[in-house]
Protein backbone atom coordinates (compact mmCIF):
# COMPACT_ATOMS: atom_id res chain seq x y z
CA UNK A 1 0.00 0.00 0.00
CA UNK A 2 1.24 3.50 -0.88
CA UNK A 3 2.53 5.66 1.98
CA UNK A 4 1.91 8.95 0.15
CA UNK A 5 -0.08 11.62 1.98
CA UNK A 6 -2.10 13.63 -0.53
CA UNK A 7 -2.53 17.39 0.09
CA UNK A 8 -6.28 17.39 -0.63
CA UNK A 9 -7.64 20.81 0.29
CA UNK A 10 -4.17 22.00 1.37
CA UNK A 11 -2.91 24.97 -0.64
CA UNK A 12 0.03 26.06 1.47
CA UNK A 13 3.41 25.17 -0.06
CA UNK A 14 5.31 25.46 3.23
CA UNK A 15 2.91 23.08 5.00
CA UNK A 16 3.13 20.56 2.14
CA UNK A 17 6.92 20.58 2.17
CA UNK A 18 7.43 20.58 5.95
CA UNK A 19 4.92 17.78 6.54
CA UNK A 20 6.22 15.65 3.67
CA UNK A 21 2.97 15.67 1.68
CA UNK A 22 2.85 14.54 -1.93
CA UNK A 23 4.04 17.27 -4.32
CA UNK A 24 4.65 17.22 -8.06
CA UNK A 25 7.59 19.50 -8.81
CA UNK A 26 6.52 22.59 -10.78
CA UNK A 27 9.45 24.73 -9.66
CA UNK A 28 11.38 24.63 -12.95
CA UNK A 29 8.41 26.37 -14.60
CA UNK A 30 8.16 28.79 -11.66
CA UNK A 31 11.85 29.67 -12.05
CA UNK A 32 11.45 30.19 -15.80
CA UNK A 33 8.49 32.51 -15.17
CA UNK A 34 10.11 34.69 -12.50
CA UNK A 35 13.32 35.10 -14.50
CA UNK A 36 11.70 36.05 -17.81
CA UNK A 37 9.05 38.60 -16.77
CA UNK A 38 7.67 40.74 -13.96
CA UNK A 39 3.89 41.00 -14.33
CA UNK A 40 1.70 37.95 -14.95
CA UNK A 41 -1.89 36.82 -15.03
CA UNK A 42 -3.10 33.20 -15.06
CA UNK A 43 -6.67 32.01 -15.51
CA UNK A 44 -7.52 28.43 -14.53
CA UNK A 45 -10.69 26.65 -13.32
CA UNK A 46 -11.40 26.31 -9.61
CA UNK A 47 -9.56 23.56 -7.67
CA UNK A 48 -6.76 23.56 -10.23
CA UNK A 49 -3.86 24.53 -7.95
CA UNK A 50 -3.80 28.31 -8.45
CA UNK A 51 -3.60 29.02 -4.71
CA UNK A 52 -0.80 26.47 -4.27
CA UNK A 53 1.11 28.16 -7.11
CA UNK A 54 0.70 31.55 -5.40
CA UNK A 55 1.90 30.01 -2.12
CA UNK A 56 4.93 28.50 -3.92
CA UNK A 57 5.82 31.93 -5.32
CA UNK A 58 5.45 33.42 -1.85
CA UNK A 59 7.87 30.88 -0.32
CA UNK A 60 10.35 31.46 -3.16
CA UNK A 61 10.33 35.25 -2.82
CA UNK A 62 10.63 34.93 0.97
CA UNK A 63 13.95 33.22 0.28
CA UNK A 64 12.95 29.97 2.01
CA UNK A 65 15.53 27.82 0.31
CA UNK A 66 15.03 24.92 2.73
CA UNK A 67 11.50 24.33 1.41
CA UNK A 68 12.84 23.67 -2.09
CA UNK A 69 15.32 20.97 -1.09
CA UNK A 70 15.27 18.18 -3.66
CA UNK A 71 13.24 20.23 -6.16
CA UNK A 72 14.42 21.73 -9.45
CA UNK A 73 14.48 25.22 -7.94
CA UNK A 74 17.23 24.22 -5.46
CA UNK A 75 19.73 23.83 -8.29
CA UNK A 76 18.43 26.67 -10.45
CA UNK A 77 18.31 29.55 -7.94
CA UNK A 78 21.63 30.86 -6.59
CA UNK A 79 20.71 34.10 -4.74
CA UNK A 80 17.57 33.46 -2.61
CA UNK A 81 16.78 37.12 -1.95
CA UNK A 82 14.06 37.88 0.62
CA UNK A 83 11.51 40.34 -0.77
CA UNK A 84 8.63 42.06 1.03
CA UNK A 85 5.38 40.31 0.01
CA UNK A 86 1.91 41.80 -0.32
CA UNK A 87 -0.48 38.85 -0.63
CA UNK A 88 -4.16 39.55 -1.26
CA UNK A 89 -6.64 36.64 -1.27
CA UNK A 90 -10.10 37.63 -2.51
CA UNK A 91 -11.46 34.10 -2.23
CA UNK A 92 -12.59 34.38 1.38
CA UNK A 93 -15.47 36.86 1.13
CA UNK A 94 -19.04 36.82 -0.15
CA UNK A 95 -19.37 39.85 -2.41
CA UNK A 96 -22.97 41.07 -2.30
CA UNK A 97 -22.29 44.79 -1.88
CA UNK A 98 -19.56 47.34 -2.57
CA UNK A 99 -18.93 47.47 1.18
CA UNK A 100 -17.98 43.76 1.22
CA UNK A 101 -15.19 44.42 -1.30
CA UNK A 102 -14.01 47.60 0.42
CA UNK A 103 -13.94 45.77 3.77
CA UNK A 104 -11.57 43.05 2.55
CA UNK A 105 -9.28 45.59 0.81
CA UNK A 106 -9.30 47.72 3.97
CA UNK A 107 -8.40 44.69 6.11
CA UNK A 108 -5.42 43.85 3.86
CA UNK A 109 -4.12 47.42 3.74
CA UNK A 110 -4.42 47.89 7.52
CA UNK A 111 -2.32 44.74 8.04
CA UNK A 112 0.32 46.01 5.59
CA UNK A 113 0.33 49.49 7.16
CA UNK A 114 1.06 47.91 10.56
CA UNK A 115 4.23 46.48 8.99
CA UNK A 116 5.31 49.36 6.79
CA UNK A 117 3.60 52.47 8.19
CA UNK A 118 0.90 54.84 6.92
CA UNK A 119 0.56 58.44 5.79
CA UNK A 120 -2.45 60.59 6.78
CA UNK A 121 -2.59 62.14 3.30
CA UNK A 122 -3.22 58.70 1.74
CA UNK A 123 -6.98 58.49 2.10
CA UNK A 124 -8.22 56.32 -0.78
CA UNK A 125 -7.60 52.57 -0.95
CA UNK A 126 -5.46 52.94 -4.08
CA UNK A 127 -3.30 55.73 -2.59
CA UNK A 128 -2.77 53.72 0.61
CA UNK A 129 -1.82 50.65 -1.47
CA UNK A 130 0.69 52.69 -3.49
CA UNK A 131 2.13 54.14 -0.27
CA UNK A 132 2.57 50.68 1.25
CA UNK A 133 4.39 49.46 -1.88
CA UNK A 134 6.84 52.37 -1.76
CA UNK A 135 7.57 52.15 1.97
CA UNK A 136 7.91 48.33 1.91
CA UNK A 137 10.52 48.57 -0.82
CA UNK A 138 12.49 51.33 0.93
CA UNK A 139 12.42 49.64 4.34
CA UNK A 140 13.40 46.17 3.06
CA UNK A 141 15.97 47.39 0.57
CA UNK A 142 14.43 45.09 -2.04
CA UNK A 143 11.53 45.49 -4.43
CA UNK A 144 8.07 44.30 -3.49
CA UNK A 145 6.30 41.13 -4.68
CA UNK A 146 2.51 41.39 -5.12
CA UNK A 147 0.39 38.23 -5.20
CA UNK A 148 -3.37 38.39 -5.81
CA UNK A 149 -5.38 35.17 -5.56
CA UNK A 150 -8.86 34.96 -7.17
CA UNK A 151 -8.83 38.59 -8.29
CA UNK A 152 -12.17 38.07 -10.11
CA UNK A 153 -14.31 36.70 -7.25
CA UNK A 154 -16.27 39.99 -6.76
CA UNK A 155 -16.97 40.25 -10.51
CA UNK A 156 -18.12 36.64 -10.79
CA UNK A 157 -20.44 36.84 -7.79
CA UNK A 158 -22.12 39.95 -9.20
CA UNK A 159 -22.84 38.60 -12.69
CA UNK A 160 -26.34 39.74 -13.59
CA UNK A 161 -26.15 42.84 -11.35
CA UNK A 162 -24.75 45.43 -13.73
CA UNK A 163 -24.74 48.29 -11.22
CA UNK A 164 -22.82 46.31 -8.61
CA UNK A 165 -20.37 45.09 -11.24
CA UNK A 166 -19.78 48.69 -12.29
CA UNK A 167 -19.00 49.65 -8.67
CA UNK A 168 -16.67 46.66 -8.20
CA UNK A 169 -14.95 47.45 -11.48
CA UNK A 170 -14.30 51.10 -10.53
CA UNK A 171 -12.88 50.11 -7.14
CA UNK A 172 -10.66 47.33 -8.49
CA UNK A 173 -9.48 49.39 -11.49
CA UNK A 174 -8.14 52.06 -9.17
CA UNK A 175 -6.71 49.55 -6.70
CA UNK A 176 -4.86 47.44 -9.28
CA UNK A 177 -3.83 50.61 -11.13
CA UNK A 178 -1.49 51.34 -8.22
CA UNK A 179 0.59 48.34 -9.30
CA UNK A 180 1.38 49.94 -12.65
CA UNK A 181 2.10 53.40 -11.23
CA UNK A 182 4.54 51.95 -8.66
CA UNK A 183 6.51 49.91 -11.19
CA UNK A 184 9.90 51.13 -9.91
CA UNK A 185 9.22 49.59 -6.49
CA UNK A 186 7.91 46.22 -7.69
CA UNK A 187 9.98 43.11 -8.44
CA UNK A 188 7.14 40.81 -9.44
CA UNK A 189 3.33 40.71 -9.57
CA UNK A 190 1.14 37.67 -10.15
CA UNK A 191 -2.65 37.65 -10.36
CA UNK A 192 -4.82 34.55 -10.64
CA UNK A 193 -8.50 34.00 -11.24
CA UNK A 194 -11.03 31.74 -12.90
CA UNK A 195 -11.91 34.30 -15.58
CA UNK A 196 -10.48 37.25 -17.42
CA UNK A 197 -12.76 40.27 -17.64
CA UNK A 198 -11.92 42.34 -20.68
CA UNK A 199 -12.78 45.60 -22.44
CA UNK A 200 -13.45 48.41 -19.93
CA UNK A 201 -12.59 46.07 -17.08
CA UNK A 202 -10.50 45.82 -13.95
CA UNK A 203 -7.46 45.31 -16.19
CA UNK A 204 -7.82 48.56 -18.16
CA UNK A 205 -5.40 50.30 -15.76
CA UNK A 206 -3.11 47.26 -15.58
CA UNK A 207 -2.32 46.58 -19.24
CA UNK A 208 1.26 45.49 -18.63
CA UNK A 209 0.32 41.96 -17.50
CA UNK A 210 1.61 38.97 -19.46
CA UNK A 211 -1.34 36.56 -19.78
CA UNK A 212 -0.16 32.96 -19.35
CA UNK A 213 -3.65 31.47 -19.66
CA UNK A 214 -3.18 30.34 -23.28
CA UNK A 215 0.63 30.17 -23.30
CA UNK A 216 1.84 26.74 -24.42
CA UNK A 217 5.05 27.00 -22.34
CA UNK A 218 3.01 27.14 -19.13
CA UNK A 219 0.10 24.73 -19.77
CA UNK A 220 1.43 22.40 -17.03
CA UNK A 221 1.99 25.15 -14.43
CA UNK A 222 -1.28 24.10 -12.75
CA UNK A 223 -2.84 20.67 -13.08
CA UNK A 224 -1.10 17.34 -13.75
CA UNK A 225 0.14 15.79 -17.00
CA UNK A 226 0.00 12.11 -17.92
CA UNK A 227 3.80 11.95 -17.81
CA UNK A 228 3.75 13.34 -14.26
CA UNK A 229 1.21 10.70 -13.22
CA UNK A 230 3.25 7.83 -14.62
CA UNK A 231 6.48 9.23 -13.16
CA UNK A 232 5.20 10.09 -9.67
CA UNK A 233 2.32 7.66 -9.16
CA UNK A 234 3.40 4.42 -10.86
CA UNK A 235 2.97 2.23 -7.78
CA UNK A 236 -0.38 3.85 -7.00
CA UNK A 237 -1.60 3.17 -10.55
CA UNK A 238 -1.02 -0.55 -10.01
CA UNK A 239 -2.72 -0.37 -6.63
CA UNK A 240 -5.73 1.45 -8.12
CA UNK A 241 -5.95 -1.14 -10.90
CA UNK A 242 -5.87 -3.94 -8.34
CA UNK A 243 -8.54 -2.31 -6.13
CA UNK A 244 -10.83 -1.69 -9.10
CA UNK A 245 -10.20 -5.16 -10.58
CA UNK A 246 -8.85 -3.59 -13.77
CA UNK A 247 -5.68 -3.97 -15.78
CA UNK A 248 -2.93 -1.34 -15.56
CA UNK A 249 -3.56 0.16 -19.01
CA UNK A 250 -7.32 -0.09 -18.47
CA UNK A 251 -7.11 1.98 -15.29
CA UNK A 252 -4.91 4.54 -17.09
CA UNK A 253 -7.56 4.84 -19.82
CA UNK A 254 -10.30 5.27 -17.22
CA UNK A 255 -8.34 8.01 -15.45
CA UNK A 256 -7.83 9.76 -18.77
CA UNK A 257 -11.49 9.53 -19.73
CA UNK A 258 -12.66 10.79 -16.33
CA UNK A 259 -10.18 13.56 -15.50
CA UNK A 260 -7.91 14.41 -18.44
CA UNK A 261 -8.79 16.49 -21.47
CA UNK A 262 -8.16 20.08 -20.40
CA UNK A 263 -6.48 21.95 -23.25
CA UNK A 264 -5.71 25.57 -22.48
CA UNK A 265 -4.10 26.22 -25.86
CA UNK A 266 -4.43 24.56 -29.26
CA UNK A 267 -2.49 21.35 -29.98
CA UNK A 268 -1.20 21.13 -26.39
CA UNK A 269 -0.90 18.14 -24.10
CA UNK A 270 -3.95 17.27 -22.02
CA UNK A 271 -4.02 18.34 -18.37
CA UNK A 272 -5.68 16.30 -15.63
CA UNK A 273 -7.84 17.90 -12.95
CA UNK A 274 -5.55 17.64 -9.87
CA UNK A 275 -8.34 17.70 -7.28
CA UNK A 276 -10.23 14.75 -8.79
CA UNK A 277 -7.04 12.86 -9.55
CA UNK A 278 -5.62 13.07 -6.02
CA UNK A 279 -9.00 12.16 -4.50
CA UNK A 280 -9.10 9.09 -6.74
CA UNK A 281 -5.71 7.90 -5.47
CA UNK A 282 -6.59 8.77 -1.87
CA UNK A 283 -9.85 6.80 -1.95
CA UNK A 284 -8.68 4.28 -4.55
CA UNK A 285 -11.95 4.65 -6.42
CA UNK A 286 -13.34 6.80 -9.21
CA UNK A 287 -15.81 9.58 -8.46
CA UNK A 288 -17.06 13.01 -9.51
CA UNK A 289 -14.92 14.73 -6.88
CA UNK A 290 -14.63 18.13 -8.58
CA UNK A 291 -18.41 18.41 -8.84
CA UNK A 292 -18.98 17.35 -5.25
CA UNK A 293 -17.26 20.57 -4.13
CA UNK A 294 -20.02 22.61 -5.78
CA UNK A 295 -20.78 24.17 -9.13
CA UNK A 296 -21.52 27.92 -9.19
CA UNK A 297 -25.18 28.71 -9.90
CA UNK A 298 -24.16 31.82 -11.88
CA UNK A 299 -23.34 29.52 -14.79
CA UNK A 300 -26.95 28.32 -15.04
CA UNK A 301 -28.20 31.84 -14.48
CA UNK A 302 -26.11 32.99 -17.44
CA UNK A 303 -27.41 30.19 -19.68
CA UNK A 304 -31.03 30.89 -18.78
CA UNK A 305 -30.67 34.67 -18.82
CA UNK A 306 -29.44 34.56 -22.40
CA UNK A 307 -31.83 31.75 -23.50
CA UNK A 308 -28.91 29.60 -24.56
CA UNK A 309 -29.46 26.53 -26.72
CA UNK A 310 -27.68 23.82 -24.70
CA UNK A 311 -27.24 21.65 -27.77
CA UNK A 312 -24.79 24.24 -29.14
CA UNK A 313 -22.60 23.87 -26.06
CA UNK A 314 -21.43 20.43 -27.21
CA UNK A 315 -19.85 21.85 -30.39
CA UNK A 316 -19.15 25.57 -29.89
CA UNK A 317 -16.89 27.40 -32.34
CA UNK A 318 -15.32 30.71 -31.36
CA UNK A 319 -12.11 32.76 -31.59
CA UNK A 320 -9.33 33.71 -29.16
CA UNK A 321 -10.80 37.16 -28.44
CA UNK A 322 -13.97 35.58 -27.07
CA UNK A 323 -12.12 32.91 -25.05
CA UNK A 324 -9.68 35.36 -23.54
CA UNK A 325 -11.99 38.13 -22.49
CA UNK A 326 -15.26 38.33 -20.62
CA UNK A 327 -17.32 41.46 -20.99
CA UNK A 328 -19.64 41.69 -18.01
CA UNK A 329 -22.48 42.98 -20.20
CA UNK A 330 -22.01 40.30 -22.88
CA UNK A 331 -24.90 38.13 -24.00
CA UNK A 332 -22.56 35.20 -24.67
CA UNK A 333 -22.22 32.83 -21.68
CA UNK A 334 -19.58 30.64 -23.40
CA UNK A 335 -16.41 32.54 -22.30
CA UNK A 336 -17.39 32.21 -18.62
CA UNK A 337 -18.27 28.52 -19.03
CA UNK A 338 -14.99 27.88 -20.89
CA UNK A 339 -12.83 29.72 -18.37
CA UNK A 340 -14.67 28.05 -15.48
CA UNK A 341 -13.49 24.68 -16.82
CA UNK A 342 -16.76 23.21 -18.13
CA UNK A 343 -15.63 23.48 -21.75
CA UNK A 344 -12.15 23.18 -23.20
CA UNK A 345 -10.35 23.41 -26.54
CA UNK A 346 -11.02 20.34 -28.70
CA UNK A 347 -9.76 21.56 -32.06
CA UNK A 348 -8.32 24.55 -33.89
CA UNK A 349 -8.64 25.89 -37.45
CA UNK A 350 -5.35 27.72 -38.08
CA UNK A 351 -6.51 29.30 -41.32
CA UNK A 352 -9.38 31.19 -39.68
CA UNK A 353 -8.17 31.20 -36.05
CA UNK A 354 -11.31 29.38 -34.89
CA UNK A 355 -11.41 27.18 -31.78
CA UNK A 356 -13.79 24.24 -31.40
CA UNK A 357 -14.87 23.66 -27.81
CA UNK A 358 -16.31 20.67 -26.00
CA UNK A 359 -16.52 19.05 -22.59
CA UNK A 360 -13.03 18.11 -21.32
CA UNK A 361 -13.90 14.73 -19.82
CA UNK A 362 -16.65 12.46 -18.54
CA UNK A 363 -16.68 13.86 -15.01
CA UNK A 364 -17.37 17.37 -16.27
CA UNK A 365 -19.87 16.39 -18.95
CA UNK A 366 -21.93 14.08 -16.76
CA UNK A 367 -21.64 16.30 -13.69
CA UNK A 368 -22.67 19.43 -15.56
CA UNK A 369 -25.68 17.75 -17.14
CA UNK A 370 -26.80 16.41 -13.73
CA UNK A 371 -26.36 19.88 -12.29
CA UNK A 372 -28.43 21.48 -15.08
CA UNK A 373 -31.33 19.03 -14.93
CA UNK A 374 -33.23 20.48 -11.92
CA UNK A 375 -32.94 24.00 -13.38
CA UNK A 376 -34.59 22.97 -16.66
CA UNK A 377 -36.91 20.11 -15.74
CA UNK A 378 -39.62 19.65 -13.14
CA UNK A 379 -37.49 17.71 -10.66
CA UNK A 380 -35.44 18.58 -7.58
CA UNK A 381 -31.72 18.10 -7.03
CA UNK A 382 -32.20 15.07 -4.80
CA UNK A 383 -34.50 13.19 -7.19
CA UNK A 384 -32.76 14.09 -10.48
CA UNK A 385 -30.15 11.24 -10.47
CA UNK A 386 -32.84 8.67 -9.64
CA UNK A 387 -35.07 9.95 -12.44
CA UNK A 388 -32.27 9.38 -14.96
CA UNK A 389 -31.76 5.89 -13.55
CA UNK A 390 -35.46 5.16 -14.06
CA UNK A 391 -35.35 6.47 -17.63
CA UNK A 392 -32.47 4.12 -18.43
CA UNK A 393 -34.16 1.09 -16.84
CA UNK A 394 -37.40 1.71 -18.76
CA UNK A 395 -35.59 2.02 -22.07
CA UNK A 396 -33.54 -1.10 -21.38
CA UNK A 397 -36.76 -2.98 -20.61
CA UNK A 398 -38.56 -1.77 -23.75
CA UNK A 399 -41.11 0.09 -21.61
CA UNK A 400 -41.47 3.15 -23.83
CA UNK A 401 -44.89 4.18 -22.41
CA UNK A 402 -43.46 4.58 -18.88
CA UNK A 403 -40.50 6.40 -20.38
CA UNK A 404 -42.68 9.00 -22.10
CA UNK A 405 -44.98 9.42 -19.11
CA UNK A 406 -41.90 10.16 -16.98
CA UNK A 407 -40.69 12.58 -19.65
CA UNK A 408 -44.08 14.32 -19.56
CA UNK A 409 -43.62 14.92 -15.84
CA UNK A 410 -40.36 16.74 -16.58
CA UNK A 411 -42.25 19.42 -18.49
CA UNK A 412 -45.06 19.89 -15.96
CA UNK A 413 -45.41 23.16 -14.02
CA UNK A 414 -42.13 24.57 -15.24
CA UNK A 415 -41.41 28.19 -14.35
CA UNK A 416 -38.68 28.83 -16.92
CA UNK A 417 -39.91 31.32 -19.57
CA UNK A 418 -41.80 28.62 -21.38
CA UNK A 419 -44.24 30.82 -23.33
CA UNK A 420 -41.67 32.98 -25.10
CA UNK A 421 -39.01 30.30 -25.33
CA UNK A 422 -41.11 27.13 -25.50
CA UNK A 423 -39.34 25.58 -28.48
CA UNK A 424 -35.90 26.16 -26.99
CA UNK A 425 -37.08 24.97 -23.59
CA UNK A 426 -38.35 21.61 -24.78
CA UNK A 427 -35.17 21.12 -26.81
CA UNK A 428 -33.02 21.95 -23.76
CA UNK A 429 -34.90 19.53 -21.50
CA UNK A 430 -34.64 16.74 -24.07
CA UNK A 431 -30.97 17.50 -24.64
CA UNK A 432 -30.09 17.24 -20.92
CA UNK A 433 -32.15 14.06 -20.43
CA UNK A 434 -30.74 12.25 -23.45
CA UNK A 435 -27.21 13.49 -22.75
CA UNK A 436 -27.43 11.92 -19.28
CA UNK A 437 -28.87 8.71 -20.70
CA UNK A 438 -25.95 8.65 -23.12
CA UNK A 439 -23.62 7.68 -20.28
CA UNK A 440 -25.52 4.39 -19.96
CA UNK A 441 -26.92 3.84 -23.45
CA UNK A 442 -25.86 4.70 -26.99
CA UNK A 443 -27.54 7.99 -27.94
CA UNK A 444 -27.30 9.95 -31.19
CA UNK A 445 -29.10 13.25 -30.97
CA UNK A 446 -29.52 15.79 -33.76
CA UNK A 447 -31.51 19.01 -33.93
CA UNK A 448 -32.33 21.24 -36.88
CA UNK A 449 -34.82 24.11 -37.21
CA UNK A 450 -36.97 22.96 -34.32
CA UNK A 451 -37.04 19.31 -35.39
CA UNK A 452 -35.33 16.61 -33.37
CA UNK A 453 -34.50 13.10 -34.41
CA UNK A 454 -32.98 10.68 -31.99
CA UNK A 455 -31.51 7.18 -32.10
CA UNK A 456 -31.23 5.38 -28.78
CA UNK A 457 -29.67 1.91 -28.55
CA UNK A 458 -29.52 -0.67 -25.76
CA UNK A 459 -28.40 -4.31 -25.78
CA UNK A 460 -31.89 -5.51 -26.80
CA UNK A 461 -33.64 -2.53 -28.39
CA UNK A 462 -33.18 0.28 -30.92
CA UNK A 463 -35.42 3.34 -30.70
CA UNK A 464 -35.68 5.75 -33.62
CA UNK A 465 -37.59 8.84 -32.50
CA UNK A 466 -38.75 12.01 -34.21
CA UNK A 467 -40.02 14.98 -32.18
CA UNK A 468 -42.34 17.67 -33.54
CA UNK A 469 -43.47 20.96 -32.06
CA UNK A 470 -47.12 21.74 -32.81
CA UNK A 471 -47.31 19.11 -35.49
CA UNK A 472 -48.69 15.61 -34.98
CA UNK A 473 -47.22 12.35 -33.72
CA UNK A 474 -48.46 10.76 -36.99
CA UNK A 475 -46.53 13.34 -39.01
CA UNK A 476 -43.38 12.63 -36.99
CA UNK A 477 -43.72 8.86 -37.55
CA UNK A 478 -44.35 9.43 -41.27
CA UNK A 479 -41.10 11.42 -41.46
CA UNK A 480 -39.15 8.51 -39.91
CA UNK A 481 -40.50 6.20 -42.64
CA UNK A 482 -40.26 8.63 -45.57
CA UNK A 483 -36.69 9.65 -44.74
CA UNK A 484 -35.68 6.04 -43.95
CA UNK A 485 -34.23 6.90 -40.53
CA UNK A 486 -34.37 3.22 -39.55
CA UNK A 487 -32.55 1.97 -42.66
CA UNK A 488 -29.08 1.71 -41.03
CA UNK A 489 -30.49 -0.90 -38.62
CA UNK A 490 -32.24 -3.11 -41.16
CA UNK A 491 -29.84 -6.03 -40.59
CA UNK A 492 -29.67 -5.58 -36.82
CA UNK A 493 -31.12 -8.43 -34.73
CA UNK A 494 -32.33 -6.13 -31.93
CA UNK A 495 -35.99 -5.15 -31.76
CA UNK A 496 -36.58 -1.75 -33.37
CA UNK A 497 -39.19 0.82 -32.31
CA UNK A 498 -40.09 3.78 -34.53
CA UNK A 499 -41.67 6.47 -32.36
CA UNK A 500 -43.30 9.73 -33.48
CA UNK A 501 -43.71 12.34 -30.75
CA UNK A 502 -45.55 15.67 -30.76
CA UNK A 503 -44.93 18.50 -28.30
CA UNK A 504 -47.85 20.92 -27.86
CA UNK A 505 -47.23 24.64 -27.25
CA UNK A 506 -50.77 24.92 -25.86
CA UNK A 507 -50.34 22.28 -23.15
CA UNK A 508 -46.60 22.97 -22.90
CA UNK A 509 -45.93 19.26 -22.79
CA UNK A 510 -45.66 16.07 -24.81
CA UNK A 511 -49.14 15.72 -26.29
CA UNK A 512 -48.92 12.29 -27.94
CA UNK A 513 -46.55 9.54 -29.00
CA UNK A 514 -47.23 6.66 -31.39
CA UNK A 515 -45.09 3.58 -31.89
CA UNK A 516 -44.51 1.33 -34.86
CA UNK A 517 -42.61 -1.96 -34.52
Amino acid sequence: MSNKIYPIGIQNFEKIRKEGLFYIDKTALVYQMVKTGSYYFLSRPRRFGKSLLVSTLEAYFQGKKELFEGLAMEKLEKEWIKHPILHLDLNIEKYDSLQSLEDILEKAIVAWEKLYGAEPSERSLSLRFAGVIERACKQAGHRVVILVDEYDKPMLQSIGDEELQKEFRKTLQAFYGAIKTMDGYIQFAFLTGVTKFGKVSVFSALNNLIDLSMDERYVALCGITEEEIRTNLEQELYELADRQRMGYEEVCRELKECYDGYHFVEDSIGIYNPFSLLNTFYKMKFGNYWFETGTPTYLVELLQMHHYDLHKMAHVETDADVLNSIDSSSTNPIPVIYQSGYLTIKGYDREFGIYRLGFPNREVEEGFMKFLLPYYANTDKVEAPFEVQKFVREIRAGDYDSFFRRLQSFFADTTYEIIREQELHYQNVLFVVFKLMGFYTNVEYRTSEGRIDLVLQTDKFIYVMEFKLDGTAEEALRQINEKHYAQPFAADSRKLFKIGVNFSAKTRNIEKWIVEF
